[in-house]
C-alpha cells in the first residue's frame, strides 16, 4: 500500500465513491445522533463507559485471567497468540484437527486484522463470510471500506453486478433476472448463505466482549447470520482482541446502551447473541477461544496512545469525519480505517513503514471524532502524540521491551522547522525581530511555498502577512487611546 497521500489523492478522485460515501455517512450520522438524543444520561453512560475500560486496562492480566478460568470451567478451551501469525497456526490447526475444508464465519475485525481468511486458504481451506457487507466484499475480490459497513463504497447496481458474475463461483447462483432492488439483493444472499449454514461443521467468530466473570462472550449484529454461525456448527472458534475483555455483567448493560446506538443507530441489536462455554444438546460441542494480543500489551504500555484500547468498534468516528468521507476506507490501508485507524493501525503494527508513519496525519484535528466516540476516546490528542513519534523517534514498547525508535524518514524540513521555531519562541527579541522583518517583506511572500512546502501549498494559499506584528499594534493602540 503506498503512504496515505498518494491513496486518498487517487480516491478523491473517484467520484462514484465519493458519492456512495456522502450518501451512506451522512445517513448514519444523522440517525446516530436522534437515536443518542433520546437518552437523557447519554453523557454519563459515555463517561461509564470509558471508566470501565480504563479500569479493565489497568488490571487487564487480572481479568484475562479470570476470563480463561471462567471459559475452562464453562467446557471451553483457551488459546493465547502473540501476534498474527501465532493465532493463524492455532485457528488452522483447529481446523484441520475437525477434518473439514470449510468454515463459516462471523463479521470479525480481529480475524481481518490478522488475515485470517488468506492463512486458511493457503491451507486449503475456504472461509465464507455470512455478514451480507462481508459477502459482497468477499465476492468482488475486495477489501472492507468501514468497520460497521465493510461495502459502504459499493452501490446497489455494483452490488448487482457482483452477485451476478460472482456468486456461483463459491456456492449457490443469484437468481435470474436479479435487480438492484434491495430486497431482491437481501434474498438473493440468504438463498446462498442457507446451504452454507445447514452444511457447515465449523464456525469462526470474533466477539464484540468477553464477560471475565461468568466466561460469557457476546455478539451483537442485525441480519441473524452470526447466530446461525454462532449455533448451527459443530466447532466454533472465537478469536477476539485482548482488550475486549469486560469485568461482569453490570458493565456489559451500558455497553448494550452505548454500542447499537452509536453503530447502527438502534436502541437495542435485532440480535444480541451470548454463550458460555458448551453445553450438552444445544449449540457447539467444542468451543475454543484464541486471545490475541497482536501488538495490545504494547499499546497498553503507552500513556497516552492506550486509549485507543478502549474502541468498542461503533464506527461512529469514521461517519462524522470529513477526511474518511472523501478519502474512503480502503487510503488507510488497514482493516480499522478513520479516525479509530489512524491511532490504532500505527499502535499495532509500529511506524516503520511508509503506510504506517502516513496515518497520524490523515486528520485534519476538527475533534468531531472525539465529541461522538462513546467511550470518550481523544483521538485527537493521540493524533497528535503519535505525530510526535513520527517525526521526532523516541521510547515505545515493541512486544514487550522497551526500546527507542528512529524518527520517520521524509521529516527532516519538519524537525528543522520545529527547533527553529522553538529556538525563536524562547527568544522573544528574536521572534519581535523576526515579526517586523516578515511584516516589512510581506509583498514578497509567494503564494506557493517551493520544496518541502509545496505539499502544504498545492492545495491552500500561504497565509497574508500581516502590515505589522500585533505586539506592535496593541502598542501603537494603546499609546493613541492614551493620547486621546
Amino acid at each position: 500500500m503506498p503512504p496515505f497521500p498518494r491513496a486518498a489523492k487517487d480516491a478523491v478522485g473517484d467520484t462514484t465513491l465519493r458519492g456512495n460515501l456522502r450518501h451512506a455517512t451522512h445517513t448514519i450520522r444523522d440517525k446516530r445522533a436522534a437515536a443518542v438524543a433520546e437518552l437523557p444520561d447519554w453523557d454519563r453512560l459515555r463517561a461509564a463507559g470509558a471508566a470501565i475500560k480504563d479500569r479493565t486496562l489497568r488490571h487487564l492480566d487480572h481479568y484475562l485471567e479470570q476470563l480463561e478460568a471462567s471459559v475452562t470451567a464453562a467446557g471451553g478451551i483457551v488459546h493465547w497468540a502473540a501476534d498474527a501469525a501465532e493465532a493463524n497456526r492455532i485457528v488452522t490447526d483447529l481446523v484441520r484437527a475437525t477434518g473439514e475444508r470449510e468454515v463459516i464465519k462471523v463479521k470479525s475485525m480481529a480475524t481481518q486484522e490478522i488475515g485470517l481468511n488468506e492463512a486458511l486458504e493457503a491451507a486449503g481451506i475456504r472461509a465464507n463470510e455470512t455478514d451480507l457487507a462481508e459477502l459482497i466484499v468477499q465476492l468482488g475480490d475486495d477489501l472492507p471500506s468501514h468497520i460497521l459497513v465493510p461495502a459502504i463504497h459499493r452501490n446497489r447496481g455494483e452490488i448487482r453486478d457482483i452477485f451476478t458474475e460472482k456468486m456461483a463461483r463459491w456456492g449457490r447462483a443469484a437468481p435470474e433476472g436479479l435487480t438492484d432492488s434491495p430486497a431482491e439483493l437481501a434474498e438473493a444472499a440468504r438463498l446462498h448463505l442457507r446451504e452454507k449454514f445447514l452444511r457447515a461443521k465449523v464456525g469462526i467468530s470474533g466477539a464484540n466482549f468477553m464477560v471475565a466473570e461468568t466466561g460469557t462472550l457476546v455478539v451483537v449484529e442485525s441480519e441473524g447470520n452470526g447466530r446461525m454461525c454462532l449455533t448451527l456448527p459443530e466447532t466454533l472458534i472465537s478469536v477476539v482482541g485482548i482488550e475486549k475483555v469486560i469485568p461482569s455483567w453490570q458493565d456489559l448493560e451500558v455497553f448494550l446502551q452505548t454500542l447499537p446506538r452509536s453503530s447502527t443507530a438502534e436502541r437495542m441489536n435485532p440480535y444480541t447473541s451470548m454463550w458460555t462455554g458448551t453445553t450438552d444438546g444445544d449449540g457447539p460441542r467444542v468451543f475454543h477461544l484464541v486471545l490475541l494480543d497482536n501488538g495490545r500489551t504494547d499499546t497498553l504500555a503507552d500513556e497516552v496512545g492506550r486509549q485507543a484500547l478502549r474502541c468498542i468498534r461503533c464506527s461512529a468516528c469514521l461517519n462524522v469525519c470529513p477526511v474518511y468521507e472523501r478519502a474512503g476506507g480502503h487510503a488507510y490501508g488497514s482493516p480499522y480505517p478513520g479516525p479509530i485507524g489512524a491511532i490504532l493501525t500505527p499502535q499495532l503494527r509500529g511506524t516503520a513503514s511508509e503506510l504506517d508513519a502516513s496515518l497520524p496525519y490523515a486528520s485534519s484535528l476538527c475533534g468531531a471524532c472525539y465529541e461522538v466516540c462513546p467511550v470518550a476516546i481523544d483521538i485527537p490528542e493521540v493524533l497528535v502524540h503519535l505525530r510526535e513519534r513520527v517525526v521526532q523517534g523516541g521510547p515505545v514498547t515493541v512486544r514487550g521491551t522497551r526500546t527507542r525508535i528512529r524518527p520517520a524518514k521524509g521529516h527532516a524540513a519538519e524537525r528543522a522547522a520545529l527547533r527553529a521555531a522553538t529556538w525563536a519562541l524562547d527568544r522573544p527579541g528574536a521572534l519581535r525581530a523576526g515579526q517586523r522583518l516578515a511584516g516589512r517583506a510581506r509583498r514578497l511572500v509567494p503564494r506557493r511555498l517551493p520544496g518541502p512546502g509545496r505539499a502544504w501549498t498545492a492545495s491552500r494559499d500561504v497565509p497574508a502577512v500581516p502590515a505589522e506584528p500585533f505586539r506592535d499594534w496593541w502598542q501603537r493602540r494603546t499609546r493613541e487611546a492614551g493620547g486621546e
